[in-house]
């Protein structure tokens, strides 16, 4: 029995990237420079000077804390929805068909309006399910979305930049974005569940760019190009981004989505705010857009929101009983 082990991580295998100067326009090309290396090579980032206030971030914490340790009664009040909105309880997704379910819980909403409004033009996107037991939460998951989101548009204009496109290639079709968040929760892992139960289980991320802020408890771990598996601790005043499939496939495999998964082996509570950011649904995901008509495109064009879909519909067990 006993948990997966990782070892420490080297002190260059994750770079930490100040975005200060591409955020203030400072010095945009340096540090396109330092997350185009770190793509191509992991593929995981940590970000300093991201600009979320602390505040912001402490807030969100609180309502998820308080939303995951109230009676689930109250938590099916807002059960996950056909739209992938509102509470997944514990065993809700699984990232390999072979694999034990996570050991996770989550709290998943996205984009919505001035008004509060999301459109509906897509099969995961929809309105927000908020608690009507926690009436911050609506205010601080959003407060913090948009700051989240912020952060991952800097990002994207870091990359085209990086890639020699126009700061907003990326971003060009991402008005209604079907980006997510989520509040995501891992109770402590008993180590008699064994090597193969994980909080989440060995993955890729789905979309284009993931933007986590972990805790300060751990167990993120990130396999290396040699198939190890390393920590990725937490460090104070930083985010860490990774490459997702989609900006994988866009940058025609030359940026990396690396597997990671999650063992909280601290016998704490562990709570992770996540942004999957996506442009809108329509957004074609096509190489040839970035390295012209050669022959060479690994994979063919799709919509992010067929993608996703397609993906979603592998990875959670709600939407395999529909």
């Amino acid at each position: 029995m006993g948990y997966s082990q990782a070892r420490q991580m080297d002190a260059d295998q994750i770079p930490v990237v100040d975005i200060t100067p591409l955020r203030d326009g400072s010095d945009p090309l340096s540090v396109a420079q330092a997350l185009h290396a770190a793509s191509t090579g992991l593929g995981f980032i940590y970000i300093k000077g991201h600009g979320i206030p602390e505040d912001v971030i402490a807030n969100c914490r609180t309502s998820a804390y308080e939303f995951f340790h109230a009676d689930a009664a109250l938590k099916e009040t807002v059960r996950v929805s056909s739209k992938h909105r509102g509470w997944l309880g514990q065993g809700g997704a699984k990232m390999q068909d072979e694999a034990k379910a996570d050991l996770k819980e989550s709290f998943i909403w996205g984009y919505q309006d001035d008004q509060g409004q999301t459109p509906e033009d897509h099969a995961l996107r929809g309105p927000n399910q908020w608690p009507g037991f926690l009436p911050d939460m609506q205010a601080n998951a959003m407060t913090y979305f948009e700051h989240a989101h912020g952060v991952a548009h800097y990002l994207m204009q870091g990359f085209a930049i990086g890639l020699g496109l126009e700061p907003d290639f990326f971003l060009r079709t991402a008005t209604r974005p079907l980006s997510r968040a989520s509040f995501v929760f891992y109770p402590p892992q008993p180590a008699e569940m064994g090597q193969n139960q994980f909080g989440v289980g060995p993955h890729t991320d789905f979309g284009v760019l993931t933007v986590l802020c972990q805790d300060s408890v751990g167990g993120l771990q990130v396999q290396d190009t040699n198939g190890e598996w390393v920590e990725a601790p937490p460090l104070e005043g930083t985010l860490i981004v990774n490459v997702a499939d989609l900006l994988a496939r866009w940058t025609n495999g030359a940026y990396k989505s690396t597997p990671h998964r999650v063992v909280n082996a601290s016998g704490r509570e562990r709570l992770s705010l996540v942004l999957a950011f996506d442009p809108d649904p329509d957004t074609v995901i096509d190489a040839t857009q970035i390295y012209g008509e050669d022959g060479s495109q690994v994979e063919p064009p799709i919509t992010c929101g067929d993608y996703l879909v397609w993906r979603f519909a592998k990875a959670f067990a709600y939407r395999k009983a529909e």
